[in-house]
């Protein structure tokens, strides 16, 4: 069992907490509104901190899970930041899913430190993290993720290094890359099937045991057919993501002509009032496109 702090308790954090709190782990969390930091550690009985710094001194692992970059560098860096309390050795695992680009400077500010740092974003949304069944994939050194692993193993039901620093963002975005072009494609066949008079439920138990099958149709496809988008991934996160794939692909040369499209199609959506709305409200554009 491992001294291991917590450092933001949102839809994900919050239960990925909980995990470690339940397989026996010292934990403390640190939370923007410190009432929820307090309500978590009322429930798990761990302890809550009043800054990122008083949550990671003395912890073994300090693991995070905040917004953005912006979010990041905030509790990384500065008086109260948790890379200057941590002590020589210890290793911060950060869940976020960010830019490479900060990913390398923060690894950069710890290694001066004498400490590790992993990049290890998450996939698998809130029921995910709720059940303990996150896919984690992870960027860093080999010996840190060896000691990070068992303690990620709380909340994931798979966890694989996938390179050096940064690699486990790189691969987190061809995640997003992925789920887009899925999730597009899922939303016009169902608006397809509704506009040809066809019954989508039927449509989908025919086709979701063969080529066209998916997680995002075994998932989705009730709620998207019945215009309910309560149940995942918020739009305004996935256009953060994507904004992230699109510039790293301006660096390496990748061409992502469908994950643009889809980019600008959510932004469609979030003028309809939908920044809120899971990612499976694609669908709504298009059928408020054709009336």
């Amino acid at each position: 069992m491992a001294k291991v702090a917590f450092l933001g308790l949102g839809v994900m954090g919050y239960p990925m907490a909980g995990h470690l709190a339940k397989a026996g782990h010292e934990v403390t969390v640190y939370n923007r509104t410190a009432a929820k930091a307090e309500k978590w550690a009322s429930e798990h009985g761990g302890r809550a901190a009043a800054t990122p710094a008083e949550a990671a001194r003395g912890a073994e692992l300090v693991m995070a899970c905040v917004g953005n970059d912006d979010d990041l560098r905030g509790i990384c860096l500065g008086d109260d930041g948790a890379l200057g309390a941590m002590e020589p050795g210890a290793v911060f695992v950060d869940h976020t899913t960010v830019s490479a680009e900060v990913t390398r400077e923060l690894s950069a500010v710890a290694e001066k430190a004498g400490l590790c740092f992993v990049d290890a974003p998450v996939s698998g949304g809130q029921a995910g993290a709720e059940n303990g069944a996150l896919v984690v994939m992870c960027g860093g050194d080999q010996a840190a993720f060896d000691r990070a692993e068992p303690v990620i193993d709380a909340y994931a039901k798979l966890c694989r290094r996938m390179g050096d620093s940064g690699a486990g963002q790189l691969t987190k975005m061809v995640n997003q890359i992925c789920i887009a072009g899925l999730v597009q494609g899922l939303s016009e066949g169902l608006h397809f099937a509704q506009k040809a008079g066809l019954d989508g439920r039927a449509v989908v138990d025919v086709i979701a045991g063969g080529a066209a099958g998916s997680w995002q149709m075994a998932n989705r496809y009730e709620t998207m057919l019945d215009d309910k988008f309560e149940h995942g991934f918020a739009v305004d996160w996935m256009r953060k993501d994507l904004g992230i794939c699109l510039d790293e692909a301006d660096n390496n040369g990748a061409s992502l002509p469908v994950t643009a499209l889809v980019d600008q199609f959510y932004k469609d959506v979030q003028k309809m009032g939908g920044g809120r709305w899971d990612t499976s409200s694609l669908i709504r554009r298009l059928n408020g496109i054709d009336g």
